[in-house]
């Protein structure tokens, strides 16, 4: 489904509104730009001043263009762009693309005006990419609506950018590079079409083998995971998300919320949906090349071949820290090695061939490292001597790749002689970079989403145990509060299914007495104030307490002691719980981000989580597998498994817990934050308990 997307890439007609005759104008090079790269089908500028411009006839208004035409490309003041576009739309033009900035990028007025182009759109059934954007390309059809200087080759990558600057740097910078591109679109603003349609857009275009895209924000983030979880399976995304060290965020008041960073949202999506995100803007089209091109590896073994032993050095301290590892070389291998190589040669991983090494000598050595069953992946370096061929050196990889089911890439350090063996790579589908470091980052991106594919497929989860009505009465209770105590809390989280320890809510040190008899000795007794969110931290609980007179004593003690530390606190009472068997303490919690929604949690628990940091995020709803990555991905996740001979903790019950406080949290959109901490993880079998837990509701 394009969703009307096509006439943006491959449309019969374009009509330039605002064209001028003035190669100083940027209209001027959008025309020119139409005309050159071999798009056939009606260019068509709109200039009441002018008879032709570039040769082609000029006509006073979008009324007077004939037929066809499917695009309009806007050019004009942004106070009179509103009016032009009401045109197209009486015009029944269905795609048009706003060049024109000065709208939400300037403040209030701006944006007035912009939210009046996207109700026009809307009225007219026409989509629109922009306002303040640079236009689109295709390079199968011609179509070049920008005014950027210069065109990439033909390839396989279709690139989607919010920025029309970084598009136009990108272009400048590859278009001699033979790397090969399927389409680009410059999105602006993004008032009507957004990275999230472009990606479902290229998901079925035949040209399009990988997705690259740079983004400054994502607006819908539940329609964006879902996209690209339908995407990824089918063709790789590979992401850079500028503004990733923003401070940005708002107070929060929960561990949940003062660890979820601003970037925090993108990098738990992305892992969620396959997405493969990347660093820097070369390693966006590094790694892209390599998805275009490139069989998948299918395991982290990397052997290389070279004719100098620091750039070896300098690539294996990049596998290493990229999580690959150097492949250990048969026997059989260095047997064929050793004769076609220099008698001084290093046979061993990596294999160094001394810096004269000529084409044949890394034809033998990419052609025996490549039949060794221990080796994933291949890197062949060269640094460029005066006496060996780079061009030869570049058709014998090429030669000896081709056919291949694992990955090869080249280094060739360098950019002064390397022209012609980067034409011959590049033109045969074998990326080279020239930095040793490059080839760590862009295969450990290709094996992650070669594992990514391999995760099962998740079945639909069905729920037990939801009393959706209490907790809808319990937070109806509280809503003019800002949090909900852990009092409200136990039972909000016992109506979602999640077991909490016994307990019940004191106002006197007669009623704390009753209660412990109650629950049963020995107890713990915990302040409770809607003032006070962090009780260890006030010394606000009492632990082990083993008779009535120890709790009547601590209860006094307790109120006074928090009265005189915290005066304007408001003291309603402690609650009184049974003392939780032995187990292993983890936190679970969710903080609603603005973007995608719900952000699940889950690390160590106790006091110590914000110190460690041992902490993963995923955005709601969770799968099954979102919940169980979460869990391995952690320190803490190790120790609930088993580590070093503890005992195996249920780990099932931790995933049963994530899940149910995500579903909370996708059905009650006003509970900002929520928090179990700790969550007590009992021997595997046993299940676990809420010990503690609070809820931040929204302002």
């Amino acid at each position: 489904m394009h969703h009307g997307l096509e006439p943006f890439f491959a449309p019969r007609g374009v009509a330039v509104i605002g064209a001028s005759a003035s190669p100083t104008k940027l209209s001027y090079g959008i025309l020119r730009n139409l005309s050159t790269y071999g798009y056939a089908g009606q260019i068509a500028p709109v200039n009441p001043k002018e008879d032709q411009i570039l040769g082609h006839k000029s006509y006073p208004d979008i009324a007077s263009v004939p037929d066809p035409v499917d695009l309009a490309v806007i050019v004009l003041p942004a106070q009179i762009t509103p009016s032009v576009l009401e045109d197209c739309g009486k015009r029944g033009v269905k795609a048009v693309i706003v060049i024109s900035g000065g709208f939400k990028e300037i403040g209030p007025e701006g944006a007035a005006m912009e939210k009046s182009l996207v109700s026009i759109a809307r009225r007219y059934n026409m989509r629109m990419i922009g306002p303040n954007c640079v236009g689109t390309l295709d390079m199968y059809t011609g179509l070049n609506t920008t005014f950027i200087n210069g065109q990439p080759a033909r390839g396989g990558i279709g690139f989607v950018s919010q920025s029309g600057a970084v598009a136009g740097g990108v272009v400048e910078t590859i278009r001699d590079k033979f790397i090969g591109f399927s389409m680009f679109a410059t999105l602006g603003n993004e008032a009507d079409v957004t990275e999230t349609d472009m990606i479902e857009y290229l998901a079925e275009d035949e040209h399009t083998r990988v997705i690259a895209s740079y983004v400054e924000a994502i607006h819908d983030g539940q329609k964006f995971i879902q996209v690209a979880r339908k995407v990824s399976p089918h063709k790789p995304i590979v992401m850079l998300k500028a503004g990733r060290t923003s401070a940005g965020a708002r107070a929060v008041s929960s561990h949940t919320g003062s660890l979820a960073g601003s970037h925090t949202a993108y990098k738990a999506a992305f892992e969620q949906a396959g997405v493969i995100e990347v660093d820097t803007l070369a390693d966006l089209f590094d790694v892209s090349m390599g998805f275009a091109h490139l069989p998948l590896p299918k395991g982290p073994r990397v052997a290389m071949i070279t004719n100098g032993g620091g750039p070896a050095a300098l690539a294996s301290d990049a596998l290493a820290m990229n999580g690959l590892q150097m492949a250990d070389l048969s026997q059989e291998t260095q047997e064929f090695l050793r004769p076609h190589l220099n008698p001084a040669a290093q046979i061993a991983n990596p294999v160094d061939m001394l810096g004269a090494a000529d084409a044949a000598e890394f034809s033998a050595g990419l052609k025996g490292i490549l039949a060794d069953p221990n080796v994933d992946m291949a890197i062949a370096i060269l640094v460029p001597q005066a006496l060996v061929n780079t061009a030869a050196v570049a058709q014998a990889i090429v030669d000896q790749a081709k056919g291949q089911s694992k990955p090869v890439v080249a280094v060739f350090v360098g950019e002064y002689s390397t022209a012609k063996a980067r034409e011959i790579l590049h033109t045969n589908g074998i990326p080279m970079y020239v930095n040793p470091e490059t080839p760590g980052r862009v295969l450990s991106a290709m094996l992650r989403y070669a594992r990514w594919l391999e995760k099962p497929t998740q079945a639909e989860i069905h729920w037990t145990g939801l009393d959706q009505a209490q907790a809808a009465r319990l937070l109806e209770s509280a809503k003019d509060q800002p949090a909900l105590g852990e009092v409200l809390t136990r039972p909000l989280l016992a109506a979602y299914g999640m077991p909490v320890v016994a307990g019940e809510m004191a106002q006197t040190a007669q009623q704390a007495v009753d209660a412990a008899r109650r629950v049963g000795y020995p107890v713990v007794m915990k302040i409770v104030s809607p003032d006070i969110l962090h009780k260890s931290d006030l010394g606000g609980i009492r632990l082990n307490l083993g008779d009535d007179d120890a709790v009547r004593s601590n209860y006094v003690s307790l109120m006074q002691k928090i009265a005189s530390k915290k005066p304007e606190a408001r003291l309603e009472g402690v609650l009184i719980e049974a003392m939780a068997p032995k187990g292993q303490e983890v936190i679970v919690g969710m903080r609603r981000d603005p973007n995608f929604g719900p952000l699940m949690m889950f690390g160590l628990g106790g006091i110590y989580v914000e110190l460690f940091g041992d902490v993963a995020f995923r955005v709601a709803p969770l799968t099954r597998q979102d919940a169980a990555d979460m869990i391995h991905q952690t320190r803490a996740g190790r120790l609930l498994t088993g580590f070093r001979g503890m005992p195996e903790a249920d780990v099932d019950a931790v995933v049963d817990a994530l899940l149910r406080l995500s579903k909370l949290a996708m059905d009650f959109p006003q509970i900002e934050e929520i928090e179990i901490n700790p969550l007590l993880v009992l021997p595997k079998g046993k299940g676990s308990l809420a010990l503690d837990g609070r809820v931040i509701l929204q302002a």
